[in-house]
């Protein structure tokens, strides 16, 4: 179990996406979920995504996955980024858990990391809060203030930027966080051999959000409403003012009426970036679960899976992994308890289909999707 020592209601109040900080001891006597071997196994699967940044004269070189050796690059300046390892390492899961307190909409992955001495990826900005916890070994980490920065060489393709002055420069121990929110520039430095981890939150851009609006509407047939004025300008070749904003209205109405937009924002905020391990069990029947949590049995969520609600939705509905399931018989505190809760004993689940016996058929499709998968 992961326990964060920090006071996490003054945290959100005075630092979440206000400025960076180093929370020191943040775990007390913190172990690392995974071991560097385990990680390199990760790197080996084509479905997972893993780079070796490698620290050259000219700067940083980046290969991608899958890698079977490692030999290559030495004893130093290189470093092995497996992405979502939290959807393929069930161990990892407890460092997720501590977490929670961020939504879970916001959550994008857990990115595992394995440096060597001089190992880093080089000054960059994300554009997403980032948790970095340090694992075994040291590692110097530099925050610089927000401002305009230019792209390495002048190159409009390269992830990284010109050096910064720091405001924070110190070196980080095992169960150290350092958090970072979008738009502060950093740069990591590996002193001994090390593992860390990223936990990252990220919220969608406005082109997301529109591009996925304008599918769903094209989808469904909805949006067909045009603009209609009273008044017409003396020039034919103007648009006025009052035509512009009017019709820009119709966007605003939209955005207004959350039976227009409810269903596309529960299906994108419940999707995932990378890709999931999902096991579907097309075969398994609801008299099969049942027999399954007779003996003994426990529902998990596979690694990574977000499983949300909307407050003050239009209908009854959980969203998982950008699909909607329509459960107009569950209460609303059975809902929240779906979202809330990654797993359930087998006492647990039986009490609550025999409660609500929609629940059994639901978790049956679960199952047979590969959403969740049943455990001893």
């Amino acid at each position: 179990m992961y326990q964060l020592t920090f006071d996490i209601n003054e945290f959100l109040a005075n630092t979440w996406q206000k400025n960076p900080v180093l929370l020191r001891g943040a775990f007390k006597d913190f172990v690392d979920p995974i071991s560097a071997e385990e990680l390199a196994g990760l790197a080996c699967e084509e479905d997972i995504a893993s780079r070796v940044v490698n620290t050259t004269a000219d700067g940083w070189d980046v290969i991608h996955g899958p890698f079977e050796d490692y030999s290559e690059y030495g004893e130093q300046n290189w470093q092995l980024l497996v992405q979502a390892v939290n959807h393929w390492y069930p161990d990892s899961q407890p460092l997720v858990e501590a977490f929670r307190f961020i939504p879970d909409w916001r959550f994008d992955d857990l990115m595992a990391s394995f440096a060597t001495p001089k190992g880093g990826v080089g000054p960059h900005i994300d554009n997403y809060d980032v948790f970095i916890i340090q694992g075994e070994g040291e590692r110097r980490w530099r925050v610089g203030d927000l401002g305009n920065y230019q792209q390495r060489d002048n190159n409009p393709d390269s992830p990284l930027i010109e050096d910064f002055e720091p405001i924070i420069d110190e070196v980080l121990q095992a169960g150290d966080i350092l958090y970072i929110p979008p738009g502060y520039p950093h740069c990591g430095e590996t002193l001994t051999t090390a593992m860390s981890y990223s936990i990252g939150f990220r919220a969608p851009s406005q082109q997301e959000v529109v591009n996925e609006l304008a599918d769903y509407f094209i989808d469904n047939n909805l949006g067909s409403q045009r603009f209609t004025s009273n008044d017409e300008p003396s020039s034919p070749g103007v648009v006025s003012t009052s035509h512009q904003q009017g019709i820009m209205k119709l966007l605003a109405e939209l955005a207004n009426n959350p039976q227009a937009y409810q269903t596309m924002m529960g299906k994108l905020l419940s999707q995932n970036r990378f890709e999931l391990d999902i096991c579907p069990d097309e075969s398994i029947t609801e008299q099969e679960l049942i027999d399954a949590l007779t003996q003994g049995a426990t529902i998990s969520r596979i690694g990574g899976l977000k499983v949300l609600k909307l407050e003050d939705d239009s209908a009854q509905r959980i969203f998982v992994n950008g699909e909607v399931f329509e459960l107009n018989e569950l209460n609303a505190e059975t809902l929240t308890l779906l979202t809330n809760q990654v797993s359930f004993t087998s006492e647990q689940a039986l009490a609550l289909i025999d409660a609500e016996p929609q629940l059994q058929t639901l978790f049956t499709q679960l199952l047979s999707q590969g959403f969740y998968y049943l455990a001893e």
